[in-house]
């Protein structure tokens, strides 16, 4: 893979937790509202297409499809991108894919043609987009961070419930071809997004003290050492199967509105109810996670939101009306945003800052196939048993089935972390700090303590949450 790194993350440089943070925050914000909501906006473009190539419903349902696979699947690419070039640059490059593959998109004479520019193009671009800037997110927020992820998920139903609404005006007024060109000219402002993630500097070191942090091992491009992680493989785990389900409810609820006999658009306001409890869910939720008892113990957290995500598809499994729906949507908007909130502030309190990186595209990449594997496989058992019941109710056995793998799998773990507190590598590091310290003249005394402090990964120094057994595995 390679072991030379542009874009490492300073070290010895402690969290902003505001600042030019905010900047970030907002731009991680639009981010993530542009990378969520754009496979579900493009939708409103379906039946023009269908009529405008001749194909079926399903052949235009790909184009979301791949949208989703592009923005899971590039993980590790994301991830080697971001260690090599850094976040900035990545950005960059990625906000004029995403903006070319839906201009080029509009000029499209065949359903494949799409695929290949609204779908894989625009995707890659999306997705180079959101993993840098969740990165970027991690390094600036330390104190704040579980508000500040809450805050920047909270972009998904708040363009969500825009870029609908958007696109049905332009398929109206422009027809799909304007639309899509209209849109590609919006996804240039994730380039304004990519130049607000400015890099932190780290503080100036004496050449002593330089020669020290040379010899720590470098990071490869793609870490992998993260799988020896105990937390992060039961992490990957459990997201893996909540993935299988969470996205289910969403997808059928309109469509089981539908068959109770109630008309499209009071179907249709099913999910404008939802989205708009997520919005205030997410950052509550962050607020929560913040709190000084909770953030130690926000695996469980995360564990209680998919109990109560899955318990809700369980309850839901029984609405026979439409306001039984209505309730079923409220409570899955609350139970969806926390997941939302909570699910990459744990994944950087298990790995760290350091590790992040590669962590996120791991993950992602995991999380792709099942995103794959849940709504078809969720689909057929519809069209085999044509009952809503038993999609509600085995999308919410996964959930929670997800909750349990989290929940226990930490709980089970912790005393192994109790026994093991220092790896060899720390200890070995610790040894050649000592070793150099001999040759550190009086005046870069202070800063060699600065290294030593940061090799014992104190919170303070490298903005990373100090770790214990009830945060990490």
């Amino acid at each position: 893979m390679g072991a030379v790194v542009a874009d490492d993350g300073p070290t010895g440089v402690k969290a902003p937790d505001g600042g030019w943070g905010w900047a970030v925050l907002f731009g991680c914000f639009i981010i993530t509202g542009f990378s969520y909501a754009f496979p579900k906006a493009v939708s409103v473009f379906f039946k023009e297409l269908i009529r405008e190539f001749g194909v079926g419903y399903s052949d235009t349902a790909w184009i979301s499809s791949i949208l989703l696979a592009m923005l899971y699947g590039t993980g590790p690419l994301c991830s080697v991108c971001v260690n090599r070039f850094g976040c900035r640059p990545v950005m960059l490059v990625g906000g004029l894919f995403a903006s070319m593959g839906m201009v080029i998109a509009s000029f499209c004479t065949s359903i494949v043609q799409i695929y290949l520019t609204a779908g894989v193009i625009t995707g890659l671009g999306l997705a180079l987009n959101f993993q840098p800037s969740l990165i970027m997110l991690n390094r600036y927020f330390d104190k704040r961070r579980p508000l500040a992820n809450g805050l920047s998920a909270a972009g998904s139903p708040v363009f969500l419930c825009a870029l609908s609404p958007l696109g049905q005006i332009l398929q109206h007024e422009y027809g799909w071809r304007g639309g899509f060109l209209i849109l590609g000219g919006m996804l240039l402002n994730c380039c304004v997004c990519g130049a607000l993630m400015r890099p932190l500097e780290p503080p100036k070191k004496s050449e002593a003290t330089k020669e020290v942090e040379e010899k720590k091992v470098k990071k490869k491009l793609l870490d992998f050492s993260v799988f020896k992680d105990g937390g992060f493989v039961i992490y990957t785990l459990a997201a893996s199967i909540m993935v299988l389900g969470l996205f289910v409810p969403p997808v059928f609820v309109v469509s089981y509105a539908k068959d109770l006999g109630y008309p499209d658009t009071k179907a249709a306001f099913l999910l404008t109810i939802l989205g708009f409890i997520d919005i205030f869910a997410r950052p509550i939720c962050g607020m929560v996670a913040g709190l000084k008892w909770v953030r130690p113990r926000c695996v469980y957290l995360f564990s209680f939101a998919m109990i109560f995500n899955g318990f809700t598809d369980l309850m839901g499994s029984m609405s026979v009306d439409y306001g039984g729906l209505v309730v079923f949507c409220i409570f899955f908007g609350i139970s969806y945003g926390m997941v939302g909130a909570l699910q990459f502030e744990v994944l950087m309190a298990i790995v760290g800052t350091q590790k992040f990186s590669s962590a996120i595209g791991l993950v992602l990449l995991a999380e792709a196939m099942a995103v794959l594997i849940g709504p078809p496989s969720a689909g057929k058992l519809l069209d085999a048993t044509h009952k809503y019941m038993f999609v509600f109710i085995i999308a919410g056995i996964e959930v929670t089935t997800s909750a349990l793998v989290l929940a226990l799998g930490n709980f089970f773990c912790i005393k192994k972390k109790m026994e093991e507190p220092h790896t060899k590598e720390e200890a070995a590091e610790r040894e050649e700090l000592n070793k150099s310290e001999d040759k550190i003249p009086e005046d870069a005394k202070v800063d060699s303590i600065e290294v030593e402090q940061f090799l014992k990964d104190e919170p303070e120094k490298n903005g990373e949450v100090v770790t214990n057994p009830e945060t990490c595995v």
